[in-house]
């Protein structure tokens, strides 16, 4: 099969495969099963870097487009084909092949579609300067080093001990060095904690919510429990895979944004930790955008709360740094420590070059001035893109925001599906999303929208808006 891929000047190359691959998923244009060219077919086709290629099948994976499978590859993940019956004598599925061609016209805005995409980031907010200069007295200081293979399987304990006394002052996080474990991602440490609880184990994610985990867990051979929290407590929506109703061993949870944009309240994680300490269970505490508040300061941890090491604390670079970084970090409680050293030399830690880098950039004080001028960057454009909604799109369009993260959740009344609204605004040329967990509406009247504006700028921010406001305007109440 054969693939067209036109790049553009205006968005980085990784976020234009990443867009086209999915789009070409989406389409059904590459089905189930599929197996995407691997990383040195497709340099040589196209002619991109490795680090280009490998963020954007990481993209893909991360939102469950595809799935990484040892040895094999990166094989495409389509559900509406899935569901149908296999054939016995189907021919073996072949590896898509990407060609680059000419750019065609397109019907569509001039600048392509506007993915309001939850996961995007400004492209101009990566401090190259600095992280060059960063990277060049890392190599510097760490030659007599650069020689060697060995390296510590839990991350380099530099960067630990700098992460560790930075989470401790900016999050609340308590920890010590030796509880965190570097990896190349959130499905990295995804991959650990599988090995940890065993295959099979079952994980609770919150429902509704817009994290989107769901597909990273059933790869590594989770199965997924929606809950609630509520003033009753904590309530699963499904039973565990033998049939029993029985708690689950682990929570996911995203306390500093859920998805209205709020965080979550005292009382609520109070009850989290309550259910983890009367259940011998462990919450999964995604940090992904702690950092992305936009007003007042970051929401402390959650935990920071927790007295009796029930909560295993996820953060990432990729939100407030760059996705092509592949560097995220993880704090496991001591009892899971000790558990997690019975594999410890299988654990395989990223770029130890990336690594001194980013240690070094921390310690010169440029990660916190850098989390400033992002923080001034996102607010501009959370308060533009409120503008914008509030002028063009009429009243029956609610804003829920906290000033936290970069989204915002839309409430629409309308008796039309979040669905059809995700599909009018794609005919327009507008890319916009919906809840990831629920399986049914609340409220009959009401459908729930979500805008990410992190890889937006002004311009398509406002083109976005206008043309929603066409797509929408015949099926709101």
């Amino acid at each position: 099969m054969e693939l067209s891929l036109a790049f553009q000047s205006d968005k980085p190359l990784y976020q234009q495969l990443y867009l086209h691959v999915r789009t070409l998923i989406q389409d059904g244009i590459v089905q189930d099963g599929v197996k995407l060219p691997s990383i040195r077919s497709l340099r040589q086709q196209i002619n991109v870097s490795k680090t280009t290629i490998e963020t954007a099948y990481q993209m893909l994976v991360e939102e469950g487009y595809a799935r990484s499978k040892e040895r094999s590859g990166i094989i495409v993940i389509n559900p509406d084909i899935r569901t149908r019956p296999a054939s016995s004598g189907a021919p073996p599925k072949q590896a898509a092949r990407l060609a680059l061609l000419p750019e065609a016209p397109n019907p569509r805005p001039a600048s392509g579609m506007i993915d309001f995409s939850l996961l995007n980031i400004d492209p101009q907010s990566f401090p190259l300067r600095l992280w060059k200069s960063t990277m060049a007295e890392a190599l510097s200081a760490n030659n007599s080093s650069l020689h060697e293979y060995h390296s510590d399987p839990f991350g380099e304990w530099t960067l630990r001990e700098s992460l560790a006394a930075f989470l401790r002052h900016s999050r609340g996080v308590v920890c010590t060095p030796d509880q965190m474990i570097i990896g190349s991602g959130f499905g990295y440490s995804v991959q650990v904690l599988s090995r940890l609880f065993g295959n099979g184990a079952t994980i609770g994610i919150e429902d509704p919510g817009i994290a989107q985990v769901r597909p990273i867990f059933t790869q590594n051979d989770f199965h997924i429990a929606p809950y609630t929290v509520s003033e009753q407590g904590l309530a699963y929506n499904l039973p565990s895979p033998d049939g029993l109703h029985r708690p689950a061993p682990l929570l996911y949870a995203t306390p500093s944004h859920r998805s209205d944009g709020a965080s979550m309240p005292y009382a609520e994680r109070l009850r989290l930790l309550q259910w983890a300490y009367d259940h011998e269970g462990f919450i999964i505490e995604d940090d992904y955008d702690g950092e992305l508040r936009l007003s007042g300061k970051p929401v402390p941890s959650l935990q920071g709360l927790d007295k009796k090491g029930a909560v295993i604390y996820i953060g990432t670079f990729s939100k407030v740094f760059t996705p092509a970084l592949r560097l995220n970090y993880m704090i496991l409680p001591p009892n899971l420590l000790e558990r997690l050293r019975a594999f410890a030399r299988t654990l395989s830690s990223p770029s130890r070059m990336d690594q001194w880098a980013m240690q070094l950039f921390i310690a010169r004080g440029h990660w916190y001035r850098h989390l400033r001028r992002l923080r001034r960057l996102y607010r501009d454009k959370h308060e533009q893109l409120v503008r914008l909604i509030r002028s063009e799109l009429p009243a029956a369009v609610r804003i829920t925001s906290s000033g936290s993260g970069l989204h915002l959740a839309l409430t629409i009344a309308t008796d039309a599906s979040a669905e059809s609204l995700i599909q009018s605004a794609r005919e327009v040329g507008v890319l916009v999303y919906g809840n990831q967990n629920t399986t049914q509406r609340a409220n009959q009247d009401e459908a729930e929208i979500y805008l990410g504006y992190g890889g937006l700028n002004g311009e398509e921010m406002e083109q976005g808006i206008r043309l929603l406001r066409q797509a929408w305007q015949a099926i709101m109440i």
